[in-house]
């Protein structure tokens, strides 16, 4: 190599970010890791298809591991590990650091709804003998993308007497699915005349659920009558029971790996739960930490975090208070003190759809957990924008942890854009930034994301909490 071409080579080293495939960079044991954790993960994915499904899982790997249910007034020490859960949809835990917490905690939020569709409060009637529920679609969808695939129903229905029941029907190989049916290509011109946002309609995103008629009637609705008596023989419910529910229709996939290599996951929900679980993960393994550890795992993200179950409420700053009060401290001063990840996903460049990603801001697949500095929409609208000093020092983090990391940008300026609960945390005047795991065909009933940037995200959330 001639002289110059050495300097040159020495310069760009020192100089030039380097944006290289993580595997490339991953140590043996780090890589086998990756594929342990992906185990682990793809069951949580099998088993918490819901934010209900998702506290429920949590919990059980908390109270496994010592966590104890929070109560204002309980006693706590430097190693207390506590949880508090908001009705039944999310799920604050802690592992208290032998800091005064007046220095601030380590907070990680994720969420843990995912889109997909509802059912009307009164869905269930009979056309032409085939009987359907209506549904409302839940976040943001594609619509098209639902039909013509399998379905399972999850969710309770709250009886007239109280009682409640828990619905899990299309995920055994025994069960029925659900489905929603589509127009055949020969008689589709006028539909395939349409944009992509009216190709399939709200309205028609009605599941399939019978066509047997109850024998004993020869009178109209008889398919709706014999739905009607199949659910109350099973859950001893009637069709008023209906409008104090709660089911969702989500894909009846199970998560699997992709590719030769099997180095990505396909599955329904990666957004966000490939950033709550890791999350959760790195808090259950949390064991010792100089500052005080709060993860949310939150719901209603995908719909705006607005309700009491989303963090637009008050019920985090409202554990913060009280563990604050509980530990001889105003809530307040904790909070300016702490810093947060909002782990939540960005979108992984796809070279199939180039166009709407600016290659030198975007995340790459194996590349490893995602910083995003700023989320929002044209204008950086509805985004909180870490500030340079926060981002800098989450960096030097990262760096000294031996995370792999990367940054991106959710699309080009005036592509479109998104948002997170970022900017929700920020506004309790907490240094917050955006990390999460680069996804492919994000809110698609199946996304795909990489192994390694999962597990990458797990050491990350780790670093913070032990920081």
């Amino acid at each position: 190599m001639k002289d110059k071409d050495k300097v040159s080579k020495e310069l760009k080293d020192k100089l030039f970010l380097k944006r290289r495939n993580g595997y490339r960079r991953i140590s043996k044991s780090d890589e086998k890791a990756c594929m342990s954790f992906a185990e682990d993960y793809k069951k949580f994915l099998d088993n918490a298809k819901t934010e209900r499904e998702a506290v429920a899982e949590a919990v059980a790997l908390l109270k496994k591991n010592g966590f104890k249910e929070y109560k204002c007034g309980m006693k706590l020490k430097a190693g207390s590990k506590i949880y508090r859960v908001n009705r039944g949809k999310s799920v604050i835990m802690s592992v208290i650091g032998s800091a005064p917490i007046e220095e601030g905690v380590r907070l990680c939020a994720a969420h843990i709804d995912s889109p997909r569709l509802d059912l009307k409060q009164n869905p269930l009637y009979e056309a032409d003998e085939l009987a359907l529920f209506k549904t409302h679609y839940y976040g943001g969808i594609k619509k098209y993308q639902w039909t013509a695939i399998p379905l399972a129903l999850h969710g309770v229905i709250i009886k007239a007497d109280g009682s409640k029941v828990t619905v899990a029907i299309g995920e055994d190989e025994s069960d029925p699915v659900f489905y929603v049916t589509d127009l055949l290509p020969h008689l589709a011109a006028e539909q395939m005349s349409r944009t992509g946002a009216k190709l399939v309609k709200g309205e028609d995103l009605n599941l399939l659920i019978g066509s047997v008629p109850f024998r004993e009637d020869e009178g109209s609705e008889a398919v709706k009558l014999n739905i009607l008596n199949i659910l109350f023989e099973k859950y001893g419910i009637t069709e008023a029971d209906f409008i104090s529910s709660e089911l969702e229709a989500v894909p009846a996939f199970k998560a699997r790996d992709i590719g030769f290599d099997r180095s990505l996951i396909g599955g329904y929900g990666h957004d966000d739960r490939c950033c709550s679980y890791p999350a959760l993960r790195a808090s259950v393994d949390c064991k010792a930490p100089k500052h005080t550890v709060v993860t949310v795992l939150t719901d209603k993200e995908e719909t705006g975090s607005d309700g009491n179950t989303g963090l637009c409420s008050s019920y985090l700053e409202y554990f913060i208070h009280d563990l604050a009060a509980d530990l001889g401290a105003d809530g307040r001063h904790v909070l300016s003190a702490s810093e947060c990840l909002s782990a939540d996903v960005n979108a992984a460049y796809d070279p199939t759809f180039p166009e709407v990603t600016e290659k030198n801001n975007c995340a790459y697949v194996n590349r490893g957990v995602c910083i995003t500095k700023y989320t929002g929409a044209r204008g950086k609208s509805g985004t909180s924008d870490a500030s340079a000093e926060f981002t800098g020092r989450i960096r030097r983090l990262m760096d000294g942890s031996d995370v792999i990391w990367q940054t991106g940008e959710l699309g080009k300026v005036d592509m479109g854009g998104g948002g997170t609960v970022a900017a929700y945390i920020a506004n309790l005047d907490v240094d917050t930034i955006d990390m999460g795991v680069p996804v492919l065909a994000m809110h698609a009933p199946y996304e795909a994301i990489s192994k390694l940037d999962l597990y990458m995200a797990y050491k990350a959330f780790a670093a913070f909490m032990a920081d």
